[in-house]
């Protein structure tokens, strides 16, 4: 099996209790959900841009994929994050790169295409209607920060996402958290919503809640049925005073749904195994000043059971 996976590399500074960290992010937990579950036979091509000087931040998983589209460039985005107990965190970007450039001529070669729109920015809504018209197979959206919108002082507030029809049109499957919902449109009634994305052609969409788990909509026979998967409960481990931070929970739940969605086509499996390694991720996601967490990388689930 063959996936390719796009969107923009960036560098997180998280901000919490007067600490800065800083660590990969972007499409970096995406690849390390693929990393994790992808057998002998299968194939992740990225398509991103990395950094020359801080390359290294990145390549100990995209190493581990093939890189035949990954560019490098000067610089990439750097998003400063600030972390709040209660509510969703906040954004402020250094700057905002250019969209990545899709070879439409290759991208049948391919079972699955996945878009992270990382920093929103990521491809354009041409390239996807493009994308649409030569694709065949499945593609799957993680909205991201395409539901924020870009202020002149650079913070990135939610809003409703300028033709969204047009998104949803060309893509299969949508992933969104409980606030990005509410910016696929100006409906305020969570299954209004859900219902008229739905009609326009949407297979799925996942609506992830944080440590409560996920749910799947979609319709049959014109009605909306839906699958809910509780979260795994699993401590958070703080080891020796480190920082413990659900950083690219979202983005291993993706990877790895879509990774066993186009595998089996068995929707609720491919549910509980996002959920599980998505907690998983949860548990391990410790970081010391400047450096990425080891126990998460040197993770090795076994999803396949």
């Amino acid at each position: 099996m063959k996936i390719l996976l796009i969107g923009h590399s960036v560098e997180d500074h998280l901000l919490s209790n007067a600490k800065e960290i800083i660590t990969p992010d972007g499409i970096f937990y995406s690849a390390l959900g693929y990393k994790f579950v992808k057998q002998e036979d299968d194939e992740i091509f990225l398509n991103t841009v990395v950094e020359q000087s801080n390359e290294n931040l990145f390549s100990i998983v995209y190493d581990k994929l093939n890189k035949k589209y990954v560019k490098i460039e000067n610089e990439i985005p750097k998003v400063f994050l600030t972390i709040h107990e209660n509510k969703e965190r906040d954004e402020c970007y250094n700057k905002v790169t250019k969209n990545l450039e899709i070879n439409f001529n290759e991208v049948n070669i391919f079972n699955g295409i996945h878009l992270n729109m990382v920093t929103g920015f990521d491809v354009t809504l041409n390239q996807v209607e493009e994308l649409r018209n030569n694709f065949k197979g499945l593609i799957y959206i993680d909205v991201h920060s395409l539901s924020r919108g870009l202020g002149s002082d650079m913070k990135r507030e939610f809003r409703t996402i300028p033709e969204f029809e047009r998104w949803a049109k060309s893509v299969d499957i949508i992933q969104v958290n409980e606030n990005e919902l509410f910016t696929l449109d100006d409906e305020k009634d969570t299954m209004k919503i859900i219902n008229k994305i739905l009609s326009m052609g949407v297979k799925f969409i996942i609506v992830t809640k944080g440590n409560l788990g996920a749910r799947v909509y979609w319709l049959h026979n014109e009605e909306i049925n839906s699958i809910f998967v509780s979260a795994l409960k699993i401590e958070k481990e703080n080891k020796e005073g480190k920082s413990s931070w659900q950083v690219g929970c979202g983005d291993i739940f993706g990877s790895v749904f879509f990774y066993f969605y186009l595998k089996t086509n068995d929707l609720k499996s491919a549910l509980i195994k996002a959920n599980y390694l998505a907690g998983l991720t949860a548990s391990k996601n410790n970081f010391s000043e400047g450096s990425f967490g080891e126990d998460l990388l040197n993770m090795r689930p076994n999803v396949f059971a």
